[in-house]
């Protein structure tokens, strides 16, 4: 049964004062906390076994979700005593997710992607093929110059003149984070460009509603949309 993890460890520091007492994960923005919204996409896609870390205000994550089932999944909980940054967090959450792939979702990202096709792409990756497959989406204002480059072939690359941004939404083999220490923190970005430089990371485009929630001001114009009546 594959699994998901969601990223939930950050510390939020452009979100302050609303994270000072609250992770930003549980910030409340169309009624239910922003990572309630992930988690039942999640489910909806067919994915009961979840992984989420946490680092700042943890317990408050564990005392709002508990176990999971009032959600209809299972949450292993995985406690960073520093938050470990995206890889040393999956890396040392890979007891918890096991040897085969398994999909990640940033928790301070709002995202209406697929999952269930990026359930079927995680599914493709293999220890000696492609070990990540990333979503794309175009660049927000606050991000103009993207990050990787998506090839008409599918394959993902570092540099190139229309670089798209990474959306926090991938799948990933674990042999990918094999060779990190656990405990210690460590970035995605590059374990990704070396497993680029090999041609192992493919990617699709996300064309639908993608938010960073990085600002209380963006939190604030999306808490607004989804509760604005439908015409």
């Amino acid at each position: 049964m594959m699994k998901a993890m969601i990223l939930a460890a950050g510390r939020g520091e452009r979100m302050r004062p609303l994270t000072d007492h609250t992770p930003k994960p549980l910030l409340p923005v169309g009624g239910k906390p922003l990572i309630v919204w992930h988690i039942e996409r999640l489910r909806a896609a067919g994915f009961s076994e979840l992984v989420i870390n946490h680092a700042h205000l943890g317990h408050r994550l564990e005392d709002a979700l508990g176990d999971g089932s009032a959600f209809g999944v299972r949450i292993a909980w995985s406690p960073e005593a520093i938050a470990l940054e995206t890889a040393g967090g999956i890396r040392h959450a890979l007891p918890l997710l096991g040897d085969a792939p398994f999909v990640v979702v940033n928790g301070d990202v709002f995202c209406d992607a697929d999952f269930a096709a990026l359930r079927v792409a995680a599914s493709t990756l293999r220890a000696d093929g492609a070990v990540a497959h990333l979503l794309l989406v175009d660049n927000p204002d606050h991000h103009p110059e993207g990050d990787f480059q998506l090839a008409s072939d599918g394959k993902v690359h570092p540099q190139g003149a229309h670089r798209l941004t990474f959306s926090g939404l991938g799948a990933y083999h674990p042999t990918l984070f094999a060779s990190l220490p656990d405990g210690t923190p460590a970035k995605l970005a590059p374990l990704l460009r070396a497993s680029m430089a090999s041609g192992r990371v493919t990617g699709a485009l996300h064309t639908g509603r993608w938010i960073d929630v990085g600002t209380p001001q963006r939190l604030e114009a999306l808490d607004r949309a989804l509760t604005a009546p439908s015409r």
